[in-house]
């Protein structure tokens, strides 16, 4: 008799989210999906739309991946579904959560055992939804996922260079780990497909090569036949810095992903920005490509 399809829940159908979600749908998953207002968003295909403040999702879920972040007021599945996550069949939960909650390491390395130990306000509140959904874990398989910073089509260096809003920031030594979207939904999915035995993992979606951000501004221009934006002195950029990005710039730290990638059999498709960016831009070229043919398809039916 075959069995029925696993199913992933969702809640969060953000660009991590939706990356995760049609990911999974298009390998055989049954994916729902939470949204507070369902009639307003497409999902992907073959992913169902429920409403976040309906209870039977959360009172099913076997297999649970969370992005949405936490408020001012915590965490928001917790705010809403305490009683029913305590009583559900879960099996495994994926929190998607920041490499933020080790604060400022004056650059040296994190590993997925490292203290955590917050410094913003955005990180403690990420760290005491952490806590939240370790909770779990005397039943569950938990996955704590720390991400770096997540790029991917449409959210990139590239886009920045093309709008002529690309800064480069010149602070050596001063680098940040990333991450594509795709590695994260491979990610998140490899975990989900076998989870481990209940307790909890700490796993970390970055890159292999840390990297300043003058770098990755400069290898989007150059791959666009662009010139790189003038070079900025720390000092003087930090004069002009909003708070959050002056919150960024403060912290320095690198995140390793060795014992990760081991953990979920996995090598990243996009192992540094360098390849990220080239995928994109091919991407985007081929998605150009077929806007082109389809519309002088149109001109010659017309």
């Amino acid at each position: 008799m075959r069995e029925p399809p696993r199913t992933l829940t969702l809640v969060g159908l953000g660009y991590s989210g939706r990356a995760i979600a049609a990911r999974a749908a298009a390998g055989g998953w049954r994916v729902r999906a939470t949204a507070r207002d369902p009639a307003a968003l497409t999902p992907p295909p073959g992913v169902e739309l429920v409403e976040f403040a309906a209870p039977g999702w959360a009172e099913a879920a076997t297999h649970l991946v969370v992005t949405a972040p936490p408020g001012e007021a915590g965490d928001p599945v917790w705010a809403a579904h305490a009683a029913r996550l305590a009583a559900a069949p879960l099996r495994w939960v994926g929190y998607l959560s920041t490499t933020g909650v080790y604060g400022d390491r004056g650059g040296g390395w994190v590993e997925e055992d490292t203290p955590p130990a917050p410094g913003q306000p955005r990180s403690l509140r990420r760290r005491a939804a952490e806590r939240q959904w370790e909770a779990l874990a005397a039943r569950a398989a938990v996955d704590l996922f720390r991400t770096g910073g997540i790029y991917g089509p449409g959210r990139s260096a590239l886009e920045e260079a093309r709008a002529g809003t690309a800064r480069r920031i010149l602070k050596p030594g001063h680098a940040f780990g990333r991450i594509h979207v795709e590695d994260i939904a491979r990610a998140v999915l490899a975990a989900a497909a076998r989870p481990p035995a209940p307790g909890l993992r700490v796993l970390h979606l970055v890159d292999d090569a840390p990297a300043e951000p003058a770098q990755v501004a400069e290898e989007a221009c150059r791959l666009l036949g662009l010139p790189p934006p003038p070079a900025i002195p720390f000092a003087e950029a930090w004069a002009r810095m909003s708070e959050m990005a002056r919150s960024f710039w403060a912290e320095n730290r690198r995140v390793a992903n060795a014992r990760t990638k081991a953990a979920l059999g996995l090598d990243w498709a996009y192992p540094s920005y360098r390849e990220g960016l080239r995928a994109i831009l091919a991407l985007q070229a081929g998605e150009q490509r077929a806007e082109g043919a389809a519309e002088q398809g149109e001109l010659r039916g017309g």
